[in-house]
C-alpha cells in the first residue's frame, strides 16, 4: 500500500461515516479501518522524517 491510496480510503471511510446512515456494525468495521489507515500514514510520515533527517 502507498501513502496516497491509504489517504484516498481513508478519505473514502470518513466521508462515508458523514454521509450515510452506517449501522452499527459497519461504523465498528470502518472506524477500526480508518484507525489503521491513520496508523499506516502516520508511520510512512515518521519514516520519512526521519529521513530527511539523516540528510541534514
Amino acid at each position: 500500500m502507498t501513502y496516497e491510496s491509504a489517504l484516498k480510503e481513508l478519505q473514502e471511510v470518513i466521508e462515508d461515516l458523514r454521509n450515510e446512515m452506517v449501522n452499527v456494525d459497519d461504523m465498528t468495521e470502518k472506524v477500526k479501518r480508518a484507525k489503521e489507515l491513520i496508523d499506516f500514514c502516520k508511520n510512512k510520515l515518521r519514516n520519512v522524517g526521519e529521513d530527511l533527517d539523516g540528510l541534514f
